[in-house]
């Protein structure tokens, strides 16, 4: 595959995308992921997140929606969110 082809996305920006996070159900954790993404996106509005904890209470998913302008910052993003060692997943 040539380097061209391997930069292409299928994604075409704009696009809205939903990140989901997951980690421990803690309000520090939470905290410092909003932290985090709000430091690179940072007109996000509170209505862009949502939260739903785990069956046993321990986890919690966090999803945040918002408008990528491009691969870029979509990158970026996720490289802010799976660099916090108590992200358990990123999708």
């Amino acid at each position: 595959m040539s380097d061209n082809q391997s930069e292409q996305t299928l994604l075409e920006f704009p696009v809205e995308f939903p990140i989901k996070i997951m980690g421990p159900n803690t309000a520090d954790f939470i905290a410092e992921i909003k932290q985090r993404v709000t430091h690179q996106l940072t007109d996000l509005p509170e209505s862009a997140w949502s939260q739903r904890p785990s069956g046993s209470g321990n986890y919690v998913g966090l999803t945040v929606t918002f408008v990528a302008q491009s691969q870029a910052q979509l990158d970026a993003v996720y490289s802010t969110i799976t660099a916090h060692p108590d992200v358990k997943m990123c999708l």
